[in-house]
């Protein structure tokens, strides 16, 4: 009774968990892969095997308030039925939106999207999964005439070739990532391209990487298509029988793409390196190419996307096993949010808005003549119109645009300045709850019921492990409360979770037979699907049907597409440059993406120690030749710069980056840095189909911060610290860790130190203290320790190099430091005989790099299976494996 079966909540992989319960009062759980899932069978990633860790009441927000005031709900609901009728009533249903999430479950998108696109009337609801995998659907719809992923995991198991195209999957997507390397390992005739202008830890894997020139995808594969033409590759009859369009495209791809040698060129890669890469797609069958945000968060992503599906059209490689072209998504129900038609630019159950047969069909079944019939504002264009003030209301669900947004200082003004911003979520704090007019506490992960649906368009359940916190609602509650209250009462009188999921399915299977259109999305198998069936309900993969009640594992294998003549669609596809370009003022192309150990804005992974060990701060990556040349050394502190904002990172020099590019992560907040947020930055131009923002090209510069003085802080109790223009904060083991540095002058470290760090009693007791100072040369390191308990240490200096966390971080577990200890403590290093683990490599076991250097050489290991069986290390979720590797004695 007390192990539940749910979902994974972060990417799109969708991993199965079973969650033990062990104390409901303190929300002690147990985290472990559930076995007979189909997505992971077992196994976790970091972050997965960690959610343990974040299922705290920390940080929640546990009742409703207006302006800061706390009320109840019904005082909050009908405040936000008001205001929004009111404000509909005097400027049109166009003055209001909606901002979601893909971490939504399926029942609240279904509700949010129901309410504004059928009752308010207008499309104006959009959501952060327009920031990644928008340029995904454009390529998907235009090819397949609906937003149809062909392919499952299985096909990455027997496939022959597979091709990574700005995919870091290692990191981002890391159990379908061990899928591919288990594949790779079982068959030696599996070889793996990695396609992104980094080295990334997918290469770990890869028999060959293409660091293609920033934005340069599509000319690689319109490439592809003329050589797979002119070599006699292409597969005729598949042509001729299932797809149109094709001479208008290969003509394109041709003219734009020239022979290997231009390719190559246009690409910035060796000639050898990309004709090899077109011997082994002309000569193998069984080919998948998985894609993900390095193709679509771009300016002509969604060309990029087509010019991928063009070469899999023309070979005929899809609908069949081990082959097709593969979008990975981000988010874990972003998929889901596809379905109910969660973009401004879709309707719901893959209908489209712009069709009236559509709208007139939604209408009639959701008994409203209000159906929006033409596309809302997509994410930028969102904000760009709150900020304008055509926008007067905004409901922002379970997101954190202020962070995550391109140009996120000007969405940060937006928000300030808009009539009407309500905010539900289940954190309290966050950047954007901040501007919040009203917040509405949300259930979180282990409280909320209904299903995701992965990017295998496998349906999967998500069940509570707990009662709802505090005052906490679930979305389609807060949503459908709001509804009635707005005068729609007849259309949102839900009761549960599972009323909300029969509707969805009914609305896919409405209308939905061979004497209609027939469409993608179909779950007429659980029209009638009673509430004892929900809670059951195993994991499936869409179409659902009464005659396929198994679901259908991979599409299109009859060859008939969901066009209006069943034909797929070639593209033509015309390479574009990035829309800025960088230049004198700004010259280098600035990167962003995901880390292994952390999740988009941090208010659920930044709660596990673990997961901040690996990663501590934001960095930029810079290949060592242009820091040389810019005079930046590793860990010190650098401003990185665009036309639209700026942020503070620590360098780390990486051969792996190109010159003339710089990387950053992409999750840190204001709350937890001070100048750290990436989104401040990236330039907010976007594809001009699919409206996606162009993430990983923007025109950028990087120098020097002269910091005067740097600090670390590690501290039992969490701080307020002020005064350093770069202030980064992250939780340890037992401890909090604080990163400072300022160009402002030295303080006076020794009355600040006791100020901040001590409580009143022993503010002035010197037998609580310990104390190093060089005054002159800027050095100068404390520790307080009442009853020789370490509480809190501050180390100074006036560069960075300064002790990292590792064994000083161990004293926080202690009651009392020995008297070694205590010598030891202000040089940061262990006494004689104590280990020292140093920087952490694998966060699944807590292992540093330290103790992997010394097994290494005092234990002769010669590779990751022997690191593995030594320390565990890399066993666990393996996304630490390539770095694993750079520990190992080098081939003489």
């Amino acid at each position: 009774m007390n192990t539940i079966k749910t979902t994974c909540p972060y990417c799109g992989v969708g991993c199965g968990i079973e969650a033990t319960i062990e104390d409901h009062a303190t929300h002690r759980v147990c985290i472990k892969g559930d076995s007979k899932h189909p997505a992971n069978f077992g196994r976790l990633c970091s972050k997965g095997a960690t959610l343990g860790d974040t299922v705290s009441l920390e940080n929640r927000l546990f009742y409703p308030s207006i302006q800061g005031k706390q009320v109840d709900w019904a005082s909050a609901l009908d405040h936000v039925a008001e205001r929004f009728n009111n404000i509909i009533a005097q400027h049109g249903p166009e003055a209001v939106a909606f901002y979601v999430s893909g971490q939504l479950l399926t029942e609240d998108y279904y509700v949010a999207n129901k309410l504004m696109k059928g009752f308010i009337g207008t499309a104006n609801i959009d959501t952060n999964s327009r920031l990644c995998m928008s340029s995904a659907v454009v390529g998907y719809k235009r090819a397949f005439g609906a937003d149809t992923v062909p392919c499952n995991y299985e096909d990455l198991e027997l496939a022959e070739l597979i091709l990574l195209v700005g995919s870091n999957a290692a990191w981002c997507h890391p159990i379908a990532f061990q899928r591919i390397r288990k594949a790779k390992e079982t068959n030696p005739h599996l070889k793996i391209v990695v396609i992104d202008p980094r080295s990334t830890a997918s290469c770990d894997i890869a028999d060959l990487h293409l660091p293609v020139k920033p934005g340069m995808d599509a000319l690689l594969f319109n490439g592809i298509l003329a050589y797979l033409a002119q070599n006699g590759r292409i597969d005729q009859t598949y042509i001729d029988t299932h797809t149109e369009g094709f001479e208008a495209a290969l003509q394109e791809a041709v003219k734009t793409a020239g022979s290997i040698e231009q390719v190559a060129a246009g690409c910035g890669l060796p000639s050898e390196a990309v004709a090899t890469l077109f011997d082994w797609f002309a000569g193998t069958e069984k080919t998948v190419t998985v894609y993900s945000q390095g193709i679509n968060q771009s300016s002509s992503g969604s060309d990029k996307c087509n010019a991928i599906i063009n070469c899999h059209l023309a070979s005929g490689r899809i609908g069949k096993p081990g082959m097709g072209p593969f979008s990975f998504t981000g988010q874990p129900n972003a998929m889901g949010g596809r379905e109910v038609g969660g973009l401004a630019n879709t309707l719901a159950a893959h209908m489209d808005l712009e069709n009236p047969e559509h709208v007139d069909r939604v209408g009639r079944f959701w008994g409203s003549d209000k159906v929006a019939d033409k596309q809302g504002l997509k994410a930028v264009a969102m904000f760009d119109a709150i900020a304008a003030g055509q926008i007067k209301a905004v409901w922002i669900m379970a997101t954190n645009p202020v962070v995550s947004m391109p140009d996120a200082d000007k969405v940060k003004r937006a928000l300030q300045q808009c009539e009407l911003v309500v905010v539900s979520d289940c954190i309290a704090n966050t950047d954007t709850a901040k501007l919040a007019h009203v917040l509405l506490p949300a259930t979180g992960w282990s409280e909320k019921d209904g299903t995701v649906t992965n990017l295998e368009r496998r349906i999967s359940r998500q069940r509570p492990l707990f009662p709802a916190s505090g005052e906490a609602k679930h979305d389609w509650w807060i949503i459908s409360q709001v509804a009635q209250r707005m005068g729609f009462s007849d259309a949102f009188n839900y009761q549960s979770s599972a009323d909300i999921f029969r509707e969805h399915a009914a609305l896919s299977a409405f209308e939905n037979d061979d004497e209609h259109q027939l469409r993608d999305f179909n779950l007429s198998a659980f029209v009638h699907l009673d509430g004892q069936g929900y809670d059951a309900l195993q994991p499936v993969q869409w179409p659902v049907t009464n005659e396929q009640t198994a679901g259908i594992a991979r599409m299109f294998t009859d060859g008939q597409y969901y066009t209006s003549n069943r034909k797929a669609r070639f593209i033509p596809i015309t390479p574009r440059p990035p829309v800025n370009a960088p230049d004198s003022d700004y010259p280098f192309t600035l990167n962003t993406g995901r880390l292994r150990d952390q999740w988009h804005t941090m208010t659920r992974t930044s709660l596990a120690a673990k997961l901040n060990a690996h990663r501590p701060e934001p960095f930029v990556e810079i290949n060592p030749a242009d820091a040389e040349r810019l005079g930046l050394s590793a860990r010190s502190l650098a401003q990185i710069e665009s036309r639209w904002g700026s942020m503070l990172a620590r360098v780390d020099l990486n051969p792996g980056q190109q010159i003339g590019s710089l990387f950053v992560p992409m999750h840190w907040t204001e709350q937890l840095s001070s100048h750290g947020r990436m989104g401040a930055v990236v330039n907010p131009v976007v594809d001009p189909y699919s409206g996606q923002p162009e993430s990983k090209q923007t025109p950028a510069k990087i120098y020097a911060c002269p910091a005067r003085w740097y600090a670390t802080i590690l501290s039992r109790r969490p701080l307020q610290i002020g005064g350093a223009e770069y202030q980064v904060s992250v939780r340890g083991d037992r401890y909090f860790r604080y990163e400072l540095a300022s160009t402002e002058p030295a303080k006076d470290w020794r009355a600040w130190s006791r100020a901040l760090l001590a409580d009143t009693r022993h503010i002035d007791d010197d037998n609580c203290w310990l104390e190093y100072s060089d005054q002159q040369a800027g050095y100068y390191r404390t520790a307080y320790l009442p009853d020789r308990e370490l509480q809190a240490c501050l180390f100074v200096g006036p560069d960075c190099e300064l002790p990292e966390p590792g064994w000083l971080g161990s004293l926080f577990a202690k009651n009392e430091l020995s008297r070694a200890e205590r010598l030891s403590l202000l040089s940061g290093l262990p006494p004689k005989g104590e280990a020292d683990i140093g920087r952490i490599v694998c966060s699944c076991f807590n292992v540093g790099e330290k103790t992997i250097r010394h097994a290494v050489q005092t234990q002769q290991l010669q590779s990751v299976a022997d690191i593995s069986a030594c320390l565990s290390a890399g066993s666990g979720c393996g996304s630490c494996v390539a770095e694993l590797k750079e520990f190992l004695p080098k081939p003489s």
